[in-house]
Formats: C-alpha cells, structure tokens, sequence
C-alpha cells in the first residue's frame, strides 16, 4: 500500500529539521540529502535542497524553498469564513432591496434583499 509523504517547506533549515526530528521521535531517520550541483540564482552550489526522512514511520521531505531575502509579504489577508452575516452586510441587503422595489424591480422571495427584474 501506498504511503503519502508529507512535505514540510523551511527556508534552508530542512536538514537541521530532520535530524532533530530524527533525534526526539522513536522509528525516526534522516534519509538522502540532496545538494545543489551548481550555484543558483539565492544559494550556493552544495547548499541543501531536499532532505528526505522519516518522523515516527511518516515519510517525510524537506524543502528548502525560500531565501532568507525574500519575506513574506502582508498584501494579501488571509481568507475568513463568517458564520452569520454581519450587522453592515444585512444593512446594505436590506437597503439594496428597498431601492430595487421602488424602481419597480419584483424581488423573488428566496432570496431576501436581492432584486430580480421581471422580463
């Protein structure tokens, strides 16, 4: 039966990683380590790219993906899940429903506030 390996992204800290995870968790192992051939555009040649090891029998790789130079940036938000709509969102629902039926739109009853124009 076919495992899943689970990937683990540092910015070049994988093989630190898996060695102490190697070290803390029983039925652990560092595997291959696979190094850069040549130099490259944020590293070295012989720098670590991959590191392939075991964490308690789970087969892992870690993949050393991101230079030190390049931060995370803040320009996107992370997504949110809102449970119940908001006190703004029910508002403006309202509102729109309002001004569709005094322009003389028919609005359809399963679906409260949003205006449908009758053809």
């Amino acid at each position: 039966m076919a495992k899943n390996t689970i990937c683990l992204w540092y910015d070049k800290e994988a093989e630190a990683a898996a060695r102490f995870y190697a070290e803390t968790f029983p039925d652990s192992a560092v595997g291959a380590v696979h190094r850069a051939p040549n130099d490259y555009p944020s590293g070295k040649a012989g720098d670590v790219l991959t590191v392939e090891f075991t964490v308690a029998g789970v087969p892992c790789l870690g993949l050393n993906g991101r230079s030190n130079t390049t931060k995370p940036s803040r320009s996107r938000s992370p997504p949110t899940i809102r449970t119940r709509p908001t006190a703004t969102g029910t508002l403006s629902s309202a509102m729109a429903g309002r001004k569709a039926r005094a322009a003389g739109a028919k609005t359809s009853g399963a679906f409260p506030g949003k205006s449908r124009r009758a053809c």
